[in-house]
């Protein structure tokens, strides 16, 4: 559930106190699903992602005053998104000692018991494909495909050439399909 007000209108009531607890709500009436989604396909876990989106808001919000119009508000916020993935991802790994690829496996494990994921075995199948990925490609594949961003959007967000960008999403679909057809 998307609420349909300006990201200008809510950039505007958070600059006035009286009005900066209405503005935040705004803005997670509006951002709140897409951030969570963001993480969670990153994540793969409920709890995880659940507390990572808390981070990000938490950031969002002491952040926001100082917020440039130099980027759009959903790009500021996914960068943060994405930047918390990042060290939530480096951080799991670095706590257990083991490698990002292990990390991989144990979060495909939790793909397998989530109850998210039970009733279509094709999104299963592409989440699992999504996890051979390196984190790049598969940071621009979720942007790309289940987030419809621009290349230019994904540009801001990454801080990498739009050019850099095509080649990964069009490598992440090529391993994409390379592990779909192995799997049948």
């Amino acid at each position: 559930m998307s609420v349909q007000v300006d990201d200008a209108e809510i950039l505007s009531k958070f600059q006035d106190e009286k009005t900066r607890n209405e503005a935040f709500n705004l803005l997670l009436k509006k951002y709140q699903q897409k951030i969570y989604w963001h993480i969670r396909r990153m994540v793969i876990d409920h709890d995880d992602a659940d507390d990572i989106a808390q981070d990000v808001f938490i950031k969002v919000w002491k952040n926001l005053l100082g917020f440039r119009n130099d980027a759009q508000l959903y790009t500021w916020m996914y960068r943060i998104a994405t930047n918390e993935c990042i060290t939530f991802l480096n951080k799991k790994k670095a706590k257990n000692n083991i490698s990002l690829d292990e990390v991989d496996y144990s979060l495909a494990d939790t793909l397998a018991d989530s109850s998210y994921f039970d009733g279509d075995k094709a999104q299963r199948k592409l989440q699992e494909a999504l996890l051979t990925l390196p984190e790049k490609q598969k940071l621009v594949f979720n942007m790309k495909y289940y987030d419809d961003m621009k290349y230019e959007e994904i540009s801001e967000v990454l801080g990498t050439s739009v050019g850099a960008l095509k080649a990964s999403f069009h490598l992440a679909v090529k391993k994409i399909e390379t592990f779909l057809l192995s799997k049948d």
